[in-house]
């Protein structure tokens, strides 16, 4: 398993660097390091390696959601809250909607299965949206009206819709009634708040721990517990169906508010750290791809998920409305939630698994809107940010403005 782990990180580095210098993001070249070293490659993962792709896949994305958290402040996340509500809501219930009809009407699926097929692709990638905009925020891009920060609390919340929606059709394809729809709906709430209330607990508890008198340690080792205290938490919290993700970006949040120093000290060690993450997180996400599946999805697949990238699109402009923001700053929100890929990566084979009789189409198209969107849409967000966000330095400041 070392040798595959090098190969992945050797192959996936320069994958990377290959892709930029060509101007492309670098997600291109690690996926595609992915793909070629994989087994629908040359099948040189090997197995073990393989068994425990999405438990890796998994700490990278707490890494990710650790960077995000830990450098929200309270204020700038107060500023955009109804606006990130909105855009981690509406997008992704009415392109899971747009997915679903469109899948009834050109495969004839059944409703159930149609909805599973809507909110499997509907979920955004935080996996290429977190850093993206991490980098933007770092960057100054978009910082005057904290863009960056309103993309990233929106993505957070457009997965726990879309994963509470996606397991609700998969209940009710093994209930065989409509029920179970009803309950998560009733659930989601609920889910959100436990969920957020419950990592902002496990932040006060560390914070408690780090002002202790008799625990006197280093800042890697603080940095240490953290990261498997947000592992167990997820594992905890998701086995509840609550939405732990937020919780893992609210504990971050707190310590920032509390303690800013460590907060920023707990930063850069993860930026050290995400360099390893991030290569493992996409060449592993490429390595789970299979083009052949792909193929089966064929042009019709590729309309269902370009017809519901153009109803999100509308939708975050919908979203939008009546914001401080431009008209070139709102179709740049529309564009950063296209990429798809861990969620999709993750549970797309899950119906087929649960003998769900539509569940290789699902897989099919849930491959095929990873392999399209998130090179598609890591490319275009940063060939319009660089256009159509104002930089910090064009305004004289580093400051921050309204929504």
């Amino acid at each position: 398993m070392l040798m595959s782990l090098a190969l992945l990180l050797l192959f996936g580095f320069l994958g990377k660097r290959l892709a930029e210098t060509f101007r492309f993001p670098g997600i291109v070249g690690m996926v595609a390091a992915g793909m070629l070293l994989g087994p629908n490659g040359f099948g040189w993962l090997v197995a073990p390696l393989l068994s425990i792709s999405a438990d890796l896949r998994t700490l990278a994305l707490i890494i990710i959601l650790l960077r995000a958290g830990l450098g929200l402040q309270r204020e700038t996340l107060n500023a955009v809250g109804v606006t990130a509500l909105k855009l981690g809501s509406i997008p992704c219930l009415l392109e899971g909607t747009a997915v679903m009809l469109l899948g009834r009407w050109m495969w004839g699926l059944s409703w159930v299965d149609a909805g599973m097929l809507g909110f499997v692709i509907a979920a955004v990638s935080p996996a290429v949206v977190v850093p993206a905009m991490l980098r933007l925020r770092d960057s100054g891009f978009g910082s005057d009206k904290r863009i960056p920060t309103l993309i990233l609390a929106g993505a957070s919340l457009d997965d726990v819709f879309a994963i509470t929606l996606f397991s609700a059709f998969l209940g009710m394809s093994v209930t065989q009634g409509a029920a179970g729809i009803w309950t998560e709906l009733i659930r989601l709430p609920l889910n959100i708040i436990f969920g957020t209330l419950g990592g902002a607990l496990v932040g006060f508890l560390l914070l408690m721990l780090y002002r202790s008198k008799h625990f006197n340690v280093r800042n890697t080792e603080k940095l240490v517990l953290l990261m498997a205290t947000a592992m167990i938490y997820y594992s905890f919290g998701s086995q509840l169906g609550w939405a732990s993700l937020l919780g893992i970006m609210a504990a971050g949040l707190l310590i920032l508010e509390y303690r800013p120093k460590t907060a920023r000290q707990f930063s850069h060690k993860l930026n050290g750290v995400w360099v390893f993450a991030e290569i493992s997180l996409f060449g592993l996400v490429g390595a789970a791809v299979n083009v052949s599946l792909a193929w089966e999805a064929g042009f019709v697949g590729l309309f269902v998920i370009l017809g519901g990238l153009f109803v999100r699109s509308a939708a975050v402009w919908l979203a939008t409305r009546g914001t401080h923001l431009s008209t070139r700053e709102r179709w740049f929100c529309a564009v950063a939630y296209w990429p798809k890929a861990t969620v999709q990566a993750a549970v797309g084979g899950v119906p087929l698994a649960m003998g769900v009789a539509s569940g290789e189409l699902i897989l099919a198209v849930a491959v095929l809107a990873i392999i399209v969107t998130a090179p598609l849409g890591a490319f275009a967000i940063e060939w319009t940010a660089e256009r159509w966000l104002q930089a910090a330095a064009e305004l004289g400041e580093s400051g921050e403005g309204n929504v």
